[in-house]
C-alpha cells in the first residue's frame, strides 16, 4: 500500500483545464480493453451530463509533478457514482487506484452519502477485485449495443405515432422507471442537450414511449417504457419509427440491463453487442432512488 503522504498528492479536478484533464485521462486508458478516449469538449459534456463534481474528483500526482491517475465522483440526491478511474500503465499495481477510490468513498461519506454506484467492464479482473475489496457487490450485467447506419433499413410499424419535443419527452422520463444505472437515470437526460422522444399506440392497444438524445452523428441515451402490451413488440415498433426518421445516424445505447424485456427488439432491429459492464453497488439504495 502506498504511503499517500510520502508518495503521491491528490489534486482536485477543478484545478485542471478540460484539455489537461482529457490528456491525463487518455494516458491512463491507452492499453485498456475498451480505451474510450475523450477530447476536452466531450469530457466536459460527460461531466456536466452525469453531475461529476470537479471539486470532489481527484487527480493523483507524484511530488515531482508526474501525473499518475484520475478518478471522478458524480453526486446526486442521496447517492454517488464513481467513474473514469484510470492509472497510468507504468504506475499500476502499487496502490494508486486504491488510494483514489478510498478518497472518493471518504468524500461521499463526509457528504452523508452511504450509497455508491459504479460500473466496470466485464473481465477487467484487477478493477473488479479492487471494488470487491472496498465493499462493492455485483448487482447485474449491463449491455452496450450499437447499430450501424449501414444496417438495412426497415419500414415503420403501422401505429399511431407522435413525436415529442424536449419538454414532453422529459415529462415521461420523470416517471417511475425503477432503479436505473447512473447513466440512464432521469437526471442524465435532464442534463443532456437535444433530447426528443416518440410515443406510439399499436392497433391492438399496446403502447409505450422512447426518449433519446440526438447528437450530430449519433443517437444515444435511450430511456424507454412499455405502458401496455408486450415490451419487445412495442420496442420494435418504436425503434422502427426512430430509425426510419434518422436512417443515416449511428446509434449507441449504453447500459441496458441483460434482463430488460425490451432487449429482443434491439437484436431484431440489427443492434450488436459491443461489450458488457458489471454494475456494482456499495450500500443499499435509498427509497428515493427506487422511484427515479
Amino acid at each position: 500500500m502506498i504511503n499517500i503522504d510520502a508518495a503521491i498528492k491528490l489534486i482536485p479536478v477543478s484545478q485542471f483545464t478540460d484539455e489537461q484533464l482529457a490528456a491525463i485521462y487518455n494516458q491512463t486508458r491507452v492499453d485498456y480493453m475498451i480505451p474510450m478516449p475523450m477530447n476536452a469538449t466531450r469530457l466536459a459534456e460527460y461531466m456536466a451530463t452525469y453531475d461529476v463534481s470537479r471539486e470532489h474528483s481527484q487527480v493523483a500526482a507524484a511530488h515531482d509533478g508526474e501525473m499518475l491517475g484520475v478518478n471522478m465522483l458524480g453526486l446526486r440526491e442521496n447517492r454517488a457514482w464513481i467513474t473514469r478511474l484510470g492509472v497510468l500503465p507504468t504506475t499500476r499495481r502499487n496502490g494508486v487506484g486504491q488510494v483514489l477510490m478510498e478518497t472518493l468513498l471518504e468524500r461521499a461519506a463526509n457528504l452523508s452519502i452511504d450509497f455508491v454506484m459504479l460500473e466496470v467492464i466485464k473481465n477487467n479482473t484487477p478493477a473488479y477485485r479492487l471494488f470487491l475489496k472496498l465493499g462493492f457487490y455485483e448487482v447485474g450485467e449491463l449491455l452496450v449495443l450499437r447499430r450501424s447506419p449501414l444496417t438495412p433499413p426497415v419500414n415503420p410499424i403501422v401505429a399511431d405515432a407522435q413525436r415529442l419535443d424536449r419538454t414532453d419527452a422529459l415529462v415521461l422520463v420523470g416517471r417511475d422507471r425503477g432503479t436505473q444505472p447512473w447513466t440512464n437515470q432521469s437526471e442524465s437526460l435532464f442534463n443532456a442537450f437535444e433530447v426528443s422522444g416518440l410515443r406510439l399506440t399499436l392497433a391492438d392497444g399496446s403502447r409505450g414511449w422512447l426518449v433519446y438524445q440526438r447528437q450530430k452523428f449519433l443517437l444515444t441515451r435511450f430511456a424507454f417504457k412499455t405502458e401496455a402490451g408486450d415490451p419487445a413488440t412495442v420496442a420494435y415498433a418504436l425503434l422502427s419509427h426512430l430509425h426510419n426518421q434518422y436512417p443515416r445516424l449511428d446509434t449507441q445505447v449504453e447500459n441496458i440491463q441483460i434482463n430488460d424485456p425490451h432487449l429482443p427488439a434491439f437484436y431484431r432491429m440489427g443492434y450488436v453487442e459491443a461489450f458488457r459492464r458489471i454494475e456494482m453497488w456499495r450500500g443499499e439504495p435509498p427509497a428515493s432512488l427506487i422511484m427515479k
